[in-house]
């Protein structure tokens, strides 16, 4: 049954046909057999064309529906004039009527609709039933007229129905599409989050190995104790910095995250205290204090606050001078972290803080305007009143989950 079923959706004109030829053959056996009603000619000559068209209406209902609403109505018009009354073949007029309802222009489709509900008149008024009053008559038009109204009715209701399918269709498409705009907008995005990740990693810990080194050449021959503890420090810098970047292009091949959206494992507010250990280790001093109740942050809070601290002394021990010092403060806030890193040190370069930096530089500012924007929060940079550089920033606070 499901192969007949799928035979029949492939070949609806071939189907179209067989009952054509079907109802031919029946409009020719019966009427021209059996016809001696006293209605209309019983005329062979007349009746086996007038069947040949109105099978071809129903033949070619679905290539040509408008154009063979026309030529029922014709041939209608004609069985009226030619006096040929209705016959088994008639039923391509209730066939056409619904199929241009259904996938006819609209015109066509009222046109449908009234030449259905005027054939019952117009066939009733040519050929009467004399043996029938008048009511009689009436009722036989009203019965008659019904049929067509229905396939009407039916035809325009499946036009809606497929309308409001081709519409969720098209609907569904464009979600679809929407969607997969959306997860090419996340992955650059994660792509861009990546490459900041990269930059904070390298800059700070390249640095971090620069000064150890000339601190370890200058020392070598004098203290070499110094130098080896320098030496000690570059190989521990140079190994975290491979782990870390190892875990991001990991999670760049791969793409496993966990349910919260954030790569794991990620810097948190508690390891600055390391990271400010390191710097001071490296030979930038650091102050560190932190006010308020430390509490939960969110993992976004979290990492762009350690961030912008690690990019912070980057700036100061890459634009600070020798003997630059610096300090950091985190206070909690009821309804937010604040951050202050400021040096002594001799400042950056106007250019690297306005307009996002020249030749390629101050993508480190940029970077830090966007992680705390991508968090809602606030961000100053610029040069302190009595020298140096200042970065301060506030991060709002949502309760952890």
């Amino acid at each position: 049954m499901q192969r007949l079923y799928d035979f029949i959706r492939r070949h609806p004109s071939g189907v179209d046909g067989f009952w054509a030829l079907v109802l031919f053959g029946i409009s020719v056996v019966t009427d021209t057999s059996t016809r001696n009603t006293g209605q209309g000619t019983d005329a062979p000559a007349l009746i086996v064309p007038v069947a040949f068209l109105l099978c071809l209406v129903v033949a070619l209902r679905r290539r040509m529906p408008e154009g063979m609403l026309l030529l029922a109505g014709a041939i209608g018009v004609a069985q009226l004039a030619l006096d040929v009354a209705t016959m088994a073949a008639d039923f391509a007029l209730l066939v056409i009527v619904y199929t241009v309802a259904a996938t006819g222009v609209r015109w066509s489709s009222w046109l449908a609709l009234g030449t259905g509900l005027s054939a019952a008149t117009l066939a009733q008024m040519r050929w009467p039933n004399e043996q029938t009053s008048a009511a009689g008559n009436l009722a036989i038009v009203v019965f008659q007229t019904v049929p067509f109204a229905l396939a009407w009715v039916l035809g325009d209701s499946m036009r809606t129905r497929r309308a409001y399918f081709a519409q969720l269709e098209e609907r569904a498409a464009r979600l679809e599409k929407e969607r997969e705009a959306q997860a090419k907008v996340a992955v650059a995005a994660e792509r861009a989050r990546i490459a900041r990740e990269l930059h904070d990693v390298v800059a700070h810990n390249v640095s971090v190995m620069v000064v150890q080194a000339d601190g370890a050449a200058y020392v070598l021959d004098a203290a070499p104790d110094q130098a080896k503890k320098a030496l000690e420090t570059i190989s521990s810098t140079g190994r975290q910095a491979l782990a870390e970047m190892r875990r991001l292009l990991g999670v760049l091949r791969t793409g496993e995250h966990q349910e919260s959206g954030e790569y794991v494992p990620q810097p948190d507010v508690e390891q600055i205290k390391d990271l400010v250990e390191q710097c001071s280790g490296s030979g930038l001093p650091v102050d560190f204090k932190v006010e308020g109740t430390p509490r939960p942050l969110p993992s976004g809070v979290e990492l762009t606050a350690y961030r912008i601290v690690q990019e912070a002394l980057t700036n100061t021990r890459k634009h600070g001078g020798p003997h630059a010092g610096a300090s950091v403060r985190l206070v909690y806030f009821d309804d937010g972290l604040g951050l202050l890193v400021e040096d002594d040190g001799k400042g950056a370069p106007h250019e690297l803080y306005e307009e996002g930096g020249i030749d390629g530089q101050g993508h480190g500012l940029i970077g830090m305007r966007e992680r705390v924007g991508m968090v809602g929060g606030t961000l100053d940079a610029g040069p302190r009143p009595g020298g140096g550089f200042r970065i301060s920033a506030l991060l709002p606070l949502k309760p952890a989950h």
